[in-house]
Formats: C-alpha cells, structure tokens, sequence
C-alpha cells in the first residue's frame, strides 16, 4: 500500500548572510522554523532488479523529471542503501511554488521517508546521519527538514542543530504574485557587500556572533569551538530542551532580521508594504514579528491569537493585496515527526 508523507513548509525567523565565498557559496546563520501547512506526497516502492523512478504531480509548475529534488534525493538514498527499487512519487501542490518557504527541500525528504517506510529502512543513528549528508548533497535547505521544529542553520546552511522548540505560534503567511530570483537576489547582496566592504574573514565573525546570540536567545549553552565552517557547532548536534513559549515576548523579536530585505525590498516595494501590514506596529492587532523568509517572495508575521492572524488577513484583503494569504501555525519538533506519515 502507498505511503502518503506530510511535507511542511519552513520560515526563517532569522537570516545573517555573509559575502560570497571561493566556493560560490554564501555563509549564512539562520533559525529555521518548520509550519503546519504541508503538500502531501504519495510514494509507492518496491526492490526490484534495477531502479526506475516516475514523478507526477497536480501542479505543472512542478518539475518531474530528475532535475526535481524528490527524485535527486530519492535516487542518492536508493544508490547509498546499494538498493535498486522501482518508485512512483506523487507531489500533491499546497504550499506556493519557490516562495522561500522550502517547499521543494520538504518535498525531498518527505519523499526519502516514504521511501524508507516502503521499504523497510530502519533509521537508526548511523542512517540519520547519512541522511543528513544526503540531503545537503541535493539543496541547503534540505537537512532542516531532517530535523524538524526550530533549527539552527549555519555554514550555508545545510549544517543543522536542534534548538529548543517555540510552542506553536499562530503564524500568517503571504505568498504574493511577485516572484523573487534567488540567484538574482544574491548577486544584489554580493555587490552590496562589495560596496560596504564585507569580506569572507569579516563575515565568519559576524556570523559565528550570531549564531552565538541565536543559542544564547534560546536558552543554550554556547558549546565550546569545534569543527566545522561555524566555528561553534558539529553538524547534527542536538542542543533541544524544553519548548520556549515565551521566547518571542522576551527580545529576540527586538534584533532578529533578515539581510535580503535590504536587497529584496528596494527591487519589490510591494513586498515592504506587504510586511508593514503584517507588522501593523502601534495596535493591538500588531505583530510579535514580521519578516520575508529567505529570499522571498513569501513573508510572514508571528501572532499572539488566532484572532490577531485573521486581522492581518483582513488588513491585507481590504488594501487588495495581490497574494495567497494562509493562517497556520509553527510546528514543534515532536509533532512534526509524529504526523509526518498520514495514515
């Protein structure tokens, strides 16, 4: 019988990005955030004497051949097991097509964990970290859905550590119909950076920093250095403790930031006003935090009430906002694992 996998969608609460790297890469500090909102794949597998994949979905924008990440991570996962299976995954679209909210990087692995569960992989400690090195082999932004709940991202990050979970937050998200180019956006910070000076060395400071100031922030022992492009973490590692449910009430909200809104929002104006109305600072209605997430064009705003998100809706129906407004709320590690699999 096929198994059918949630695929959450992610924000980020926070994202310091740093000049670009030899490597074409950019290093970053991030705090990940995954959601209740979710696609939902279907997968269908079965060992076979050589592997064949098929991919469909009810959303024509979705790519189904192996340039799509379900099929790239579900081919790596199958060639590192030494398995050869024939697989049929079905991606039912919910969540915005390349909207910042890591639709495509969930989808991978919702579909690698359809594909264990179809066949009977075990996912002991020395499988997870496979995983792990799996998923950053297909995106960056792949291993945070390998761990769920609030993460922290770092080198680019697609090293990941578990910090304690926020308890669920009523969150809006706006996926507008303006796109954002993600390569275009870095290239826009590349030559800010360029421009104010920020080299790699000034980078690694200012983003050891934060990523410090984000453990900090959350309650956690800053480790002592160790390996890794972070300089503060091991891939993996697990600094999870007790849900904080007031930790966006207690400053975080004061000096988190996202640095594309400074290249984003000058080229999409739009976008900007999308966020004011989100924040709608000075009422009672206003946001605990509001921010693009990654790169955009999706942005997002924290909530006290239910009633509070469904204001902000409001707001932004009433000044004709040309955009998918969704209300739902963050997603704890524990529930994220727990209902991954709809039975």
């Amino acid at each position: 019988m096929p198994t059918r996998v949630r695929s959450h969608a992610k924000i980020n609460l926070g994202l310091g990005i740093g000049a670009p790297r030899s490597d074409g890469f950019h290093a970053l500090s991030t705090v990940y955030q995954t959601l209740e909102m979710y696609d939902v794949l279907t997968v269908n597998a079965r060992r076979a004497p050589a592997t064949r994949l098929r991919l469909t979905s009810n959303d024509a924008r979705v790519p189904c051949d192996s340039s799509n990440t379900a099929w790239k991570m579900v081919a790596l996962g199958l060639e590192t097991l030494g398995i050869a299976a024939e697989v049929d995954i079905h991606i039912e679209k919910h969540l915005p097509v390349q909207g910042g909210l890591g639709a495509g990087s969930a989808n991978a692995v919702a579909a690698l964990i359809g594909l264990e569960h179809e066949l009977g992989v075990a996912a002991d400690a020395s499988w997870k970290t496979t995983r792990l090195e799996i998923g950053a082999k297909v995106g960056s932004d792949v291993p945070l859905f390998l761990v769920g709940g609030t993460v922290l991202g770092f080198d680019r990050g697609q090293k990941v550590a578990a910090l304690p979970d926020l308890e669920p937050i009523w969150t809006v998200i706006v996926a507008p119909e303006t796109g954002v180019s993600t390569p275009q956006a870095f290239r826009d910070w590349d030559a800010l950076c360029l421009g104010e000076g920020l080299t790699g060395e000034t980078s690694t400071d200012k983003l050891n920093e934060l990523s410090r100031a984000y453990m900090s922030a959350f309650g956690v022992q800053i480790p002592t250095a160790r390996s890794g492009s972070s300089g503060v973490l091991a891939n993996g590692e697990d600094l999870a403790g007790p849900a904080r449910s007031e930790l966006v009430r207690t400053g975080i909200t004061n000096w988190i930031q996202n640095d594309f809104e400074r290249v984003v929002f000058p080229q999409y104006p739009s976008l900007a006003e999308i966020k004011h109305l989100l924040a709608a600072a000075g009422t009672p209605e206003a946001a605990l935090h509001a921010s693009l997430s990654g790169s955009g064009s999706a942005l997002f705003g924290l909530y006290q009430s239910r009633g509070d998100a469904e204001a902000a809706v409001g707001r932004l129906s009433r000044q004709d906002v040309k955009a998918r407004s969704t209300v739902t709320r963050t997603l704890p590690r524990a529930d994220y694992w727990g209902n991954m699999i709809l039975k």
